[in-house]
């Protein structure tokens, strides 16, 4: 599985056919993604955290989710996300262009890759109607997102659509309080920190990934797992994600979920013990796998109950 499909669900950056079973609460709206109940190990305090796994694009039928986390939220005092991405758009603009953008007068990504690649890459610009001026300024790493999101757009999903942005806007509307476990700046910064070689390898394997068509089966296996709530089929891409050893792979394993689990684990842990009720939902591939954030929660003594 490529690991260019697993950033989309662990950064922030409708299939029907061949869906898995869903398991489905009682009024028939389906579970999506996973659902924790957090809470202190003796119980006295009587705060919770409803802990749930987003993903980071979506569509209309995703749409309104089932019962359980929809009282959660409508009671909670905190919604907590990653990065709010309907907060200071002036904040996500700076991290851009501190992180995702050459300087004046370098680039286009293009020029870092290997020759082979380059007319592989004007093909998928052609196929995606992207004009290469427009990306020109683009570092290869932010190259190689904006191509898996326009794949994710041409298998019917919507980063307009996102969890989050649900999320988000649902709080906005109870004039509920959201805070952010991380920051763009930070997110974007584990991109930015890479060497320009290893952002021209993951652009490379990004264009591997589609041409051989794997990004878009990963997309629906994927999108299918969280539509569905399926517990099996998550485990299994945790498994695949963790023995995957291209230059990607290890990204994802070592950088975006082994570096960023503990923080989102401690911060989560911070949002319990002050309040009351809240919610906190992060992308559902850190909810999974040998050092899940629920797992990292259990080992600072909280009580961790999957609900599905």
């Amino acid at each position: 599985m490529r690991r260019q499909i697993i950033v989309m669900f662990c950064c922030l950056f409708v299939f029907t056919a061949g869906l898995a079973p869903q398991a489905t609460a009682a009024d028939g709206i389906p579970n999506r993604g996973a659902l924790f109940r957090i809470e202190q190990a003796d119980g006295k305090a009587g705060n919770v955290t409803w802990l749930f796994g987003t993903i980071h694009v979506g569509a209309k039928s995703f749409y309104p989710l089932e019962p359980v986390i929809t009282a959660a939220l409508e009671n909670a005092s905190v919604l907590a996300l990653e990065v709010d991405p309907l907060g200071s758009q002036d904040d996500i603009a700076g991290a851009v262009r501190e992180f995702g953008m050459y300087p004046a007068g370098r680039g286009p990504a293009s020029a870092e890759l290997a020759a082979a690649y380059r007319p592989r890459l004007e093909r998928l610009l052609r196929q995606y109607d992207v004009p290469p001026a427009s990306v020109a300024p683009m570092k290869p790493w932010m190259l190689a997102s904006l191509l898996t999101v326009r794949e994710f757009e041409r298998q019917g999903y919507q980063t307009a659509l996102a969890v989050e942005v649900w999320l988000s806007q649902g709080a906005r509307a109870r004039k509920q309080k959201i805070v952010e476990l991380e920051s763009v700046q930070a997110q974007m910064a584990l991109f930015g920190r890479m060497a320009t070689s290893d952002q021209a390898l993951f652009l490379q394997e990004t264009i591997e990934a589609i041409d051989g068509r794997e990004q878009a089966s990963d997309a629906r296996a994927i999108a299918s797992a969280w539509a569905t709530a399926d517990r099996a089929a998550l485990d299994r891409i945790a498994d695949k994600t963790a023995a995957d050893d291209t230059f990607s792979g290890r990204f994802v394993s070592r950088v975006l979920l082994g570096e960023r689990n503990p923080l989102l684990a401690e911060r989560i842990a911070t949002l319990l013990a002050r309040e009351k009720q809240s919610v906190a939902a992060i992308g559902v591939l850190h909810l999974v796998g040998k050092d899940s954030v629920p797992e990292l929660l259990r080992r600072q003594g909280l009580r961790v109950e999957r609900v599905y």
